[in-house]
C-alpha cells in the first residue's frame, strides 16, 4: 500500500518526465508509458487516467503538440512532440529540480562537530 507521501512525491515530478521523454523523441502515449515503467525500473506504473491528463495540460501550456498519425492498416495514434517552448521550459524544470534536490539533501546531512 502507497502512503500518502509517496503518492503526492510522484504526482509532483510526473509532468517533468513526461515532458522529459517528449524532449527526447515524439511518441504516443501507450509508449510513454511503457518508458516511464522501463526507466524507473518499475517504481513508476501510470495509467492511462493519469497520463493523458499530464498530456492535455502540457499541450494547452504549449509545451507539446500532437498529431494524429496513421501506418497502414493500423488504427491512427496520437503522436506528442515538445515544442521550442517545451525544450526550453524541460531545461529550466531540470535545473529548478536540482536545486530543490541539493536543498533537501542538505536536511540529510548530519551535522559536522
Amino acid at each position: 500500500m502507497e502512503s500518502r507521501f509517496d503518492s503526492q512525491l510522484k504526482k509532483g515530478v510526473l509532468e517533468m518526465l513526461v515532458l522529459g521523454l517528449l524532449c527526447r523523441r515524439q511518441t504516443y502515449g501507450y509508449q510513454l508509458l511503457g518508458s516511464i515503467r522501463q526507466q524507473s525500473g518499475g517504481y513508476l506504473q501510470l495509467k492511462e487516467g493519469t497520463l493523458y491528463p499530464i498530456l492535455y495540460r502540457l499541450e494547452d501550456e504549449g509545451l507539446i503538440c500532437s498529431q494524429w498519425s496513421a501506418q497502414g492498416r493500423a488504427a491512427p495514434k496520437k503522436v506528442y512532440t515538445a515544442t521550442e517552448a517545451g525544450q526550453a521550459e524541460w531545461h529550466r524544470r531540470q535545473t529548478v529540480w536540482r536545486e530543490f534536490c541539493s536543498c533537501v539533501d542538505g536536511f540529510f546531512k548530519e551535522e559536522e562537530p
